[in-house]
């Protein structure tokens, strides 16, 4: 067995990895070590803080791909394979099934949506994979084939995660409603949104199942909010800077609540690429930055919103009885056509699930090897 001996540092070593010695923190090491974590909970058992002193390498070498750290101020030796290091060198994090690249998409997209049929979804860890991905990388799938009960949507909900409740309760029916609580309960056209930015977390991903769709009008409205933030970007700069800085508050109110949240507009993940947009007019409540802020801040707000009135990138559609619509409520935005009350049976049944849990059932998946 051949041994490398690895070069150390006060604070840490020098691994020989592919694209040469690469450093590693002392504490970062010793946390890593396999025998820090439980093998049945999974949990960490280790804490870095009870050491008498900080961690130290007393000697380090390499044999058949391990490297084997032995510590100066405790009887312990760590054993980490260098397949392990080379790939959270490769992207400065550990490897994350969930973390793939987004597709943009524009207008005339809606058919290229994934569809997936219901039984799919629900009959193997493939559909399900498939739709859990669908989300990640463009925010938007059709599942096809709905049966018309109630318990259809609970049963696809659950394929991906456990039902997020709301102010308005486990689930909620669009439809006409002679004292709506919502303007979606009206014949009346629905604005671009995101679904309650009054909520301090609002709800991840959502679900439009629709049980009758008769009626004249009532064409469905989507675009990649995503997208559309990044057009801006391009386009006007200072603008994006201002949405992306500033947050500005938003509610929901009636008889039996009163949600109130700030959210920015464009949201960036830690890379800088956008992650989420919050959108939504009739939810917004009087803004409270500084009128010397708004100055600037109103026409790059304005800007935005009529940008998603823009033919480039709004996907019109009729969504049909038996599809169910599934999105990411931080990206995607979407509204409806008005529609004629008289003219049939509009119908669709919603829910949310969090986006935290189809991210965790897709890496479950990809680590199956069923994605």
């Amino acid at each position: 067995m051949t041994q490398t001996e690895v070069p150390l540092a006060d604070n840490g070593l020098y691994a020989p990895l592919g694209g040469g010695e690469t450093y590693f923190n002392y504490h970062w090491l010793r946390d890593a070590c396999p025998s820090t974590i439980d093998p049945q909970t999974r949990e960490r058992v280790f804490d870095v803080t009870a050491l008498t002193a900080a961690p130290t390498a007393r000697k380090a070498r390499v044999a058949d791909g391990i490297l084997e750290i032995d510590w100066a101020n405790e009887d312990h030796v760590t054993r980490l394979p260098l397949d392990r290091l080379e790939a959270f060198a490769a992207n400065g994090q550990k490897p994350d099934p969930a973390d793939l690249p987004r597709t943009l998409w524009y207008a005339g997209h809606h058919g290229n949506f994934r569809r997936i049929p219901q039984t799919e979804v629900e009959g193997n860890d493939t559909g399900r994979a498939r739709l859990a991905r669908a989300l990640i990388e463009e925010g938007v799938a059709l599942v096809t084939g709905m049966e018309d009960s109630d318990e259809s949507l609970t049963r696809l909900v659950n394929c991906l995660g456990p039902v997020t409740p709301t102010a308005e309760g486990h689930y909620f029916e669009v439809r006409l409603e002679i004292e709506p609580t919502n303007l979606a309960f009206t014949a009346g056209p629905l604005e671009m949104h995101t679904d309650l930015p009054g909520e301090e977390m609002a709800p991840g991903v959502q679900f439009l199942h629709c049980r009758a769709n008769t009626v004249e009008g009532g064409r469905s409205l989507f675009l990649d909010g995503a997208a559309v933030a990044e057009a801006l970007r391009a386009e006007d700069p200072g603008a994006f800077d201002l949405l992306v800085t500033h947050s500005i508050p938003f509610f929901y109110r009636h008889d039996g609540w009163d949600y109130r949240a700030r959210q920015k507009v464009i949201e960036l993940d830690a890379r800088g690429n956008v992650s989420g947009v919050t959108i939504s007019q009739h939810l917004q409540e009087d803004m409270d930055l500084p009128q010397e802020v708004l100055d600037s801040y109103y026409p790059a707000f304005c800007k935005f919103i009529r940008m998603m009135q823009d033919d480039r990138f709004v996907c019109r559609f009729r969504l049909n009885a038996g599809e169910c619509i599934v999105f990411d409520n931080h990206r995607i935005v979407h509204g409806r056509e008005g529609f004629s009350a008289e003219s049939g049976a509009r119908h669709l049944r919603g829910c949310y699930t969090d986006r935290g849990a189809t991210w965790s059932t897709y890496r479950t998946l990809a680590n199956k090897g069923a994605a």
